[in-house]
């Protein structure tokens, strides 16, 4: 056995052969990963799984043991992923057909579910872009178009993750966030009806509220002057002598063109008027 031992080529074999086993057998599972453990392809335990408000270094990440060439580690990232859309038609309520790029973040929690469903991470998002694709369309076929560009965005963002989340529970994961990066009507013909459409939605809009506030400015106008009206008739009806006197000042100096106005087409001008004529009445006193 020493003999067999001295030689260098069985020594470098076994040397070999240890070393194998050893990293066959442990493992460093890191904090941004976690690890499923599969014992013949079937799920057996977690390692480092993710847990809200847990700080690393208590995670359980670290050195692991499992059995050499029987146990599989499946890796799980423990970082926020993402799904992204491209060019996802949509139409809006408003028979707008939009052209939306989109994208949702999300982070796998139950890795053990996630690998039975889905296998793998890649697995994940291949089944998340078809159900982030349908509730897209559907919460934005419930919309105008011009909601997208209002802050009423926000209310239809958090409803597509919450539909997006009760599809997705079934892998395992957690939608963190989902954003439309760009929402466009398409090329050609198709854009120039829709802003044909658009603008003439506006200018009826436009029409509708110049002749509202037409109509209202003529009903302030009357009411305006009923209410000018009224306060003459209740000042100039307590002395009507003074009112008669009033208005007769008023018409000699338009008549004769005391203001020195030459738009009323009397300045330079004579009148002659008899003393006794009644339109000078006022001028002879009471």
């Amino acid at each position: 056995m020493s003999r067999f031992l001295r030689n260098p080529m069985t020594l470098g074999v076994l040397v070999l052969a240890a070393i194998i086993l050893v990293f066959s057998t442990f493992t460093i599972v890191p904090e941004t990963r976690q690890a499923v453990i599969l014992r013949f392809e079937v799920p057996k335990r977690t390692v480092n799984a993710w847990q809200p408000n847990l700080d690393f270094g208590n995670t359980g990440a670290g050195v692991i043991a499992r059995i050499p060439f029987v146990d599989r580690i499946v890796w799980v990232d423990k970082r926020v992923l993402d799904v992204d859309l491209d060019n996802q038609p949509v139409l809006s309520t408003d028979q707008l057909r939009l052209q939306v790029d989109a994208f949702a973040r999300f982070r796998v929690v139950d890795p053990l579910r996630m690998v039975v469903t889905a296998r793998s991470e890649e697995g994940v998002v291949n089944a998340l872009r078809p159900l982030f694709s349908s509730s897209l369309r559907a919460e934005l076929g419930k919309v105008d178009f011009a909601v997208l560009l209002s802050p009423e965005r926000t209310v239809v963002m958090d409803n597509i993750q919450s539909r997006l989340q009760r599809l997705a529970t079934q892998y395992g994961v957690q939608i963190v966030d989902v954003r439309i990066k760009q929402a466009e009507l398409p090329g050609g013909s198709p854009l120039d009806s829709a802003l044909n459409r658009m603008r003439t939605a506006r200018q009826q809009q436009a029409l509708t509220i110049r002749a509202q506030g037409q109509r209202n400015a003529q009903i302030v106008r009357a009411d305006a002057d009923a209410q000018a009206s009224k306060i003459y008739a209740d000042s100039f009806g307590k002395d009507a002598q003074f009112y008669d006197f009033y208005r007769a000042m008023q018409s000699y100096r338009y008549t004769f063109g005391a203001d020195g106005n030459p738009d009323n087409g009397r300045a330079g001008t004579s009148i002659i008027l008899s003393p006794q004529n009644d339109y000078l009445r006022e001028f002879r006193g009471r």
